[in-house]
């Protein structure tokens, strides 16, 4: 009897040994992650998302104060990316690529949709050619949101606590001078002239290392020039000496607005043709024929230079 006594005594002990370290529990529950991080490991779709931020280190990042905003690719988004390059996996594409291209699909702040207007906002990502001037990206809202011509916002305004993720269907690659020409449908004009018959393959020349800068015209440019050079228009110019003014708005290396100086002389690709600069009532330039152009946006980078939106088409000495 005092052996069954002993053991029910023991069973109570346990029982209520049980019942303290439920409670204890009970009273101090596992924290939950409702971070950037934390919210895309529990999405069943964003595996290869977490996979590249822990490999990238930026998971803890994105854990962190914030607010950030992520753009996050899908798995088969990434999957998709990945068939364009040499690499089999996540883990095969270089660290340092790899970390600019995840930062490309972070704005600053806590931007909801609702938050977007169709222009540019800045990404995390460094460009190779600008010590100080991040990644721009392209929002056009024409039909949902569309970042750089390439993704699209399948889902919206997942909120973290620490900002907000917008779920997209393609991995936004670093873009170039060239992704930015043809994303901007203000550009349509100068992408025409720049691909049109008889011109050099600036494609291929402006998706190069470079650096450049593009000072480029958009379509109301264009338009007015064309009235300028009435009867004939811009369709009266020859292949030649369209190619003269195209190469006449670009310039080697990868210069911001805040490098520009007032009467700065500016050597372009039209060697040896050059613009001036003016800065007195707003940055300007004035072309070999004393036309007047202003720069009406500016320091749009890309991985290979810089992008300067202009309101007039530049005119060299065509003679």
């Amino acid at each position: 009897m005092k052996i069954v006594s002993k053991f029910r005594i023991a069973l109570t002990c346990i029982a209520f040994l049980s019942l303290m370290v439920s409670c204890d529990n009970d009273d101090n529950p596992k924290p939950v992650d409702n971070t950037i991080t934390g919210l895309a490991v529990k999405n069943s779709n964003l595996k290869i998302l977490v996979q590249a931020l822990t490999r990238a280190e930026l998971a803890t990042t994105l854990k962190g104060t914030g607010p950030f905003t992520v753009f996050a690719p899908t798995d088969a988004a990434f999957t998709a990316f990945l068939e364009t390059t040499p690499y089999a996996t996540i883990n095969d594409v270089p660290k340092d690529v790899l970390t600019q291209i995840l930062l490309n699909h972070v704005v600053s702040g806590k931007v909801k949709s609702t938050d977007l207007t169709t222009g540019y906002v800045k990404t995390l990502a460094k460009s190779a050619t600008s010590g100080t001037n991040t990644m721009s990206m392209y929002v056009d809202l024409t039909s949902g949101v569309e970042l750089n011509g390439v993704a699209k916002v399948i889902t919206a305004d997942v909120m973290a606590s620490n900002g907000v993720i917008h779920v997209v269907d393609a991995v936004i690659n670093l873009p170039t001078i060239v992704t930015h020409a043809t994303t901007n449908p203000n550009f349509t004009s100068l992408v025409g002239a720049l691909t049109g018959a008889g011109q050099p393959d600036f494609v291929s020349i402006l998706s190069g290392t470079g650096p450049f800068t593009v000072f480029a015209p958009t379509n109301a440019a264009f338009t007015a020039l064309n009235t300028e050079l009435a009867p004939g228009g811009v369709a009266g110019v020859s292949a030649a000496n369209l190619t003269k003014v195209l190469q006449y708005h670009v310039v080697n290396g990868n210069i911001l607005a805040a490098s520009l100086t007032e009467g700065q002389i500016v050597n372009t690709l039209q060697t040896p043709q050059t613009f001036t600069v003016q800065l007195t009532g707003g940055a300007k330039i004035k072309d070999f024929n004393n036309r007047i152009s202003n720069i009406t946006a500016t320091d749009v980078q890309c991985s290979n230079g810089v992008i300067h939106v202009i309101d007039k088409v530049l005119l060299p000495n065509l003679n």
